[in-house]
């Protein structure tokens, strides 16, 4: 029986049973051993925080959930953390290598847990609690940051921004998906918003007076049509209008919409950023509108994951009998990319449906407190805490 068909118990033999690579075998076997030791604790967590999503910037309940959890293992916490007040962060542990491990928690709108970050939350928080007895044993200073606005906000930018990385030797995190992926790749994104201020009028009494704001975006969006014809493969442009018009017999003198553009490396972002605006200006330009054009929230990058970092995952996860990774080009974005910009990281992702559906569906949030779920976040805990102790230990051997 494969790990991914096993039983929940089935699932915590076969950890047990696991060969593991690098540090001191008995200390990983030690840190092993208390993640599963906390196994009902994570469970429930993830539950917890499936059972009450929240999203961008309003995960009030899970960074609190997650932050009481810590300090009573004792982590020093601090929350609310860098100016986000659902952002916090939790340190313990003196060792002269610093790994960060990453939590996310938010939710989509209308579609709960669909993305499965409860998963992300609780394998996050088993790695740092398999870790806390001992830390300073393996050299290490663990630290969790409890990053909010994954799906939209951007929050480990702004983390970044704000120093919650600052001294951090390597960063890592797992996330659901219908596919195993150990070498994750993400495009870069970007995200546009856009505002047309037109002239109201009556569109029969006094049309010539008008400055129609509706049509100036669609203007806009038959540009935006013609120049995809011209984008190399992995650029992407879509978005929708969020308003342009409240009534027929009347010209609307306002419109708005929402875009986003990705491409494969972050280095893109601003050629394929001044083609977009270009099309919405044009549409400003054939009717006689004005246009606003903004940036809700900080670009993504694109995420680069550490070789050295992989290497050790790999071995790890291979360690405790999870799937053999495909290999896949650029798929989704994460702020994540940010971190990796600036410091060692890995983001793998672990299949919880066998490609039976996809994040972002509703179905993939039923899977997210399924068996294979479980499983992903046990596996997920053991194996970033098997990578920070093999990462510590060539830091002190190097």
């Amino acid at each position: 029986m494969s790990p991914l068909n096993a039983s929940p118990e089935a699932g915590v033999e076969h950890l047990k049973a696991a060969e593991h690579p690098g540090a001191a075998e008995h200390l990983k076997a030690a840190v092993r051993d208390r993640v599963l030791a906390h196994r009902d604790e994570l469970l429930a967590l993830s539950r917890r925080i499936h059972a009450h999503p929240e999203t961008a910037f309003g995960e009030h309940r899970a960074a609190a959930w997650c932050a009481e959890l810590l300090r009573g293992h004792g982590y020093a916490v601090t929350a609310p953390a860098h100016g986000l007040e659902t952002a916090f962060t939790a340190t313990l542990g003196t060792g002269p290598v610093t790994v960060a491990v990453v939590c996310e928690y938010d939710a989509l709108p209308g579609l709960g847990h669909a993305c499965g970050h409860n998963l992300i939350a609780a394998a996050g928080l088993g790695a740092a609690l398999g870790l806390a007895p001992y830390a300073d044993r393996l050299g290490l200073t663990v630290r969790v940051i409890g990053a909010p606005a994954e799906e939209r906000g951007a929050g480990k930018a702004l983390l970044l921004d704000a120093g919650a990385f600052a001294g951090v030797d390597a960063a890592m995190m797992v996330h659901p998906c219908p596919v195993e992926v150990a070498d994750f790749r993400s495009f870069a994104l970007g995200t546009l918003s856009v505002r047309y201020s037109g002239r109201a009028a009556h569109p029969s009494l006094n049309p010539h007076d008008g400055r129609n704001a509706a049509d100036a975006l669609t203007v806009a969006q038959v540009a935006l049509g013609l120049l995809r014809q011209q984008l190399p493969p992995h650029w992407r442009v879509h978005g929708i209008t969020t308003a342009a018009g409240t009534a027929p017999n009347l010209i609307p003198d306002t419109a708005t919409a929402e875009y986003e553009i990705r491409t494969s490396a972050a280095e893109d972002l601003t050629e394929l950023r001044e083609r977009v605006e270009a099309c919405f200006r044009a549409g400003a330009l054939a009717t006689g509108c004005e246009v606003e054009l903004g940036r809700p929230e900080p670009d993504y990058l694109d995420f680069r994951g550490d070789a050295a970092l992989l290497a050790l995952w790999r071995a790890n996860a291979a360690a405790l009998g999870r799937p053999e990774p495909v290999e896949s080009g650029p798929f989704a974005c994460t702020d994540m990319g940010n971190v990796s910009h600036v410091l060692p990281a890995i983001h793998p992702v672990l299949d919880i449906t066998g490609g039976a559906c996809a994040p972002h569906e509703a179905a993939f949030a039923e899977a997210a407190v399924s068996p294979e779920a479980d499983r992903a976040v046990l596996d997920g805990a053991v194996a970033m805490a098997w990578t920070a102790a093999d990462f510590a230990a060539g830091r002190r051997g190097a």
